[in-house]
């Protein structure tokens, strides 16, 4: 192929054009890393520092710290002037949404109150307790939705204080790992702004906008995480954002619908870029859920006085026959945000957060060791996080029992365990197939919840089986002869609750 025909030679022709007639610098091009790598020449007094949960013992390895229900983790207890630069942890937790029920809190200088409150999935991108793998540029996660990492920039005088709540009894503990990576400055600027961020649910949403922040001070506004679990059939997104700005009675920055704001267009799909994307869409189907971030880095909303962010929540409203009565009417979905925001004063939220029962749906999830299964070939090994269905055969099946107290429309999800001797499995509810044959092979040991789709359940005992369909087709021949599958819970959601 020659040079002209490459796909990417017009780019580099135009670009090199621009910068060769001094329209566009490099600096530009490639702004902020190119800022970021100029730094690394300049010399510095600046302390480099860490904070984590590595063992105490020098060659130990039980790097992890417990959190009991209902305890606190302090991550760390820096003492300022410092700038933290990179905070990274992982979990493990038998709760399958654990990381809509732990929290992180941040608290600047010594107060007693947090400038940071959230549920630590929707801090680092991820609303629902989902798992879920992206890429931006300050927030990554990674590790099957396991691994959390962040960048941001968050500067301190006198203290930070960083801690983690379990704040769900009914599973047991959480097994946390960290890294709070900071340094110690001589001095900060008087004026600095301190990180700041905040949690809102509505579920379910009202009527009217969803409001996202309401802050005073001087500041500028960077982030926005936006999930909604929807409880009916259609499109929920047509609201538009709105930024009021300093007491603004009508706002100044105004947009056009939800998924334009996080930068797609005509609904939304998964997608991850460095500002913007959308890492969880399932589709419009009631029970489906979403999660979008927009990061206004490049672009940051800035407020002398006072910043009032909201997004409309208007969609298609569809009776039960199916037919379309709005297409931008109210809808009731349960809504949840988080606001990105730097400001002084530091500022603390009046309102409580929710309880980690009512940040999520009314779940009934069910540890498949505490439910009466049936295996054939009798080929199992149960554990508190899990069964293990390790059958020699091709064709092995596993049952299990479950009760549904209140008849209605459920969604119906479980969390399954793939692995190297992982093979094909066809899920079925009540002996019907419920989706597609799942392959269950991987390098090793990565939990999934994997979603069923809708069933109308009768009050009464109740089928989930897994039957197996033959190893995978990517398996190695030379593995020995096990065609493995491990499930850890059953999740029902009868969303006539919602």
């Amino acid at each position: 192929m020659s040079a002209w025909k490459k796909p990417w030679f017009p780019f580099i022709t135009v670009l090199c054009f621009f910068t060769q007639a001094g329209l566009l610098s490099a600096q530009t091009v490639f702004s902020p890393y190119q800022s970021m790598l100029d730094q690394l020449t300049i010399p510095s007094n600046n302390h480099s520092k860490r904070s984590s949960s590595t063992d105490s013992s020098f060659h130990g390895n039980g790097d992890s710290k417990e959190i009991l229900p209902g305890e606190t983790l302090v991550l760390a207890n820096l003492q300022g002037p410092g700038i933290i630069k990179h905070i990274w942890n992982t979990s493990a937790s038998v709760f399958p949404f654990s990381a809509r029920s732990l929290v992180l809190r941040i608290y600047w200088d010594g107060s007693e109150k947090p400038s940071v409150e959230v549920p630590i999935g929707d801090f680092f991108g991820v609303g629902h307790g989902a798992k879920k793998d992206f890429q931006s540029l300050p927030v990554s996660v990674s590790s099957f939705g396991r691994s959390r990492t962040c960048f941001w920039r968050m500067p301190f005088k006198k203290q930070a204080k960083i801690t983690v709540s379990n704040e769900l009894a009914e599973f047991g503990p959480v097994y946390f790992y960290y890294y709070v990576d900071w340094e110690k400055v001589e001095s900060l600027a008087d004026d600095i702004l301190y990180f700041h961020a905040r949690y809102h649910q509505q579920t379910p949403a009202k009527a009217g906008d969803h409001v996202i922040l309401n802050t005073t001070g001087r500041g500028n506004y960077v982030g926005t995480v936006y999930s909604a679990h929807q409880v009916k059939t259609g499109w929920f997104g047509e609201g538009d954002d709105r930024f009021y700005i300093d007491g603004e009675k009508i706002p100044s920055i105004q947009g056009t619908g939800t998924e334009d704001y996080f930068g797609d267009a005509w609904g939304f799909r998964e997608f991850a870029g460095p500002f913007q994307g959308v890492p969880l869409y399932e589709g419009s189907l009631a029970g489906d859920r979403v999660t979008a971030y927009r990061w206004h880095i490049s672009d940051p909303i800035r407020f002398q006085k006072s910043l009032l962010f909201s997004i409309e929540h208007r969609g298609s409203v569809i009776d039960q026959q199916g037919n379309k009565l709005s297409s931008s009417g109210q809808r009731a979905d349960w809504l949840s945000s988080v606001a990105f925001w730097y400001q002084a004063p530091i500022a603390f939220s009046d309102t409580a957060l929710p309880p980690a029962i009512k940040r999520l749906p009314p779940y009934q999830i069910m540890l498949a060791s505490s439910l009466k299964m049936q295996a054939t070939p009798d080929k199992t090994k149960t554990e508190l996080v899990a069964v293990h269905f390790e059958p020699e055969m091709p064709d092995g099946a596993i049952e299990f029992e479950f009760e549904v107290k209140t008849a209605g429309r459920y969604k119906i999800s479980a969390v399954l365990v793939d692995g190297v001797f992982g093979s094909r499995y066809q899920p079925l509810v009540d002996g019907k197939p419920a989706g597609p044959i799942l392959d269950m092979l991987s390098k090793g040991g990565n939990w999934r919840e994997y979603s069923f789709g809708l069933f109308k359940l009768e009050q009464g005992k109740h089928k989930f089986k897994l039957q197996g369909q033959g190893a995978s087709p990517n398996r190695r021949p030379s593995l020995a002869q096990k065609f493995t599958i491990g499930i850890s819970s059953l999740v029902l959601l009868r969303l006539e609750d919602l």
